[in-house]
């Protein structure tokens, strides 16, 4: 029977600085004069949750933000500094997908996601040619692990709820899709034996 996989993307299929995986915040400091515990309170703490919502614009939060760090970077500089220090694709992980892909299963990307880099991730990155699609919460209005976020995405997808295999690195979100009948695994990439690409192949197959 053919599955539909939903993977989450930050911490599944990207995972960091494409130079080494590490947080994309790590040289920022260094690299643009920022803090991340600035950035972190004047930006994310104050703007994310609406802006993963949809409810608020990614470049007029960034800019309000950096007018309260006192930065001279504007707000596409950061954006730009951002989208391409977060991009490190698990090439393993896309191989999976890819395989799963030619035997006939759907693979959508199921995130918490503003619209830009959502649009960066499938655009830029080139992830669109890799899936059937991508599900996120700044398009749908509502974000993972709200039930909303998954019954939507059934529907976006075309799937039934035990026809879908859904992989994410936060726990509260697998115990939200399993609630929704989704077949849900936790994803740890720390060598633990837990889920990793032969183990996605596995999930599927069997």
């Amino acid at each position: 029977m053919m599955k539909t996989i939903m993977l989450d993307v930050d911490g599944v299929l990207i995972s960091g600085r494409p130079s080494d995986g590490k947080h994309w915040t790590t040289s920022l400091e260094v690299d643009l004069g920022i803090s991340p515990a600035d950035l972190k309170l004047h930006f994310f703490a104050k703007y994310w949750a609406a802006i993963q919502l949809g409810n608020a614009e990614l470049m007029p939060s960034l800019g309000d933000a950096l007018k309260n760090i006192k930065s001279d970077v504007s707000a596409e500089q950061l954006a730009n500094y951002w989208f391409t220090h977060d991009s490190h694709i698990d090439q393993s992980v896309l191989q999976a997908c890819q395989k799963l892909r030619a035997d006939g299963h759907a693979v959508w990307l199921a995130t918490n996601q503003d619209h830009e880099r959502a649009a960066y991730i499938m655009s830029d990155i080139g992830l669109s040619a890799h899936v059937d699609g991508m599900v996120y919460s700044a398009a749908l209005g509502v974000k993972k692990p709200d039930p909303a976020f998954f019954k939507t995405a059934e529907k976006l997808a075309g799937a039934d709820a035990a026809d879908i295999i859904f992989i994410d690195d936060t726990m509260l979100n697998v115990e939200a899709a399993r609630d929704c009948g989704w077949q849900a695994f936790h994803w740890e990439n720390d060598n633990s034996g837990n889920p990793h690409p032969q183990a996605l192949l596995d999930l599927v197959e069997h």
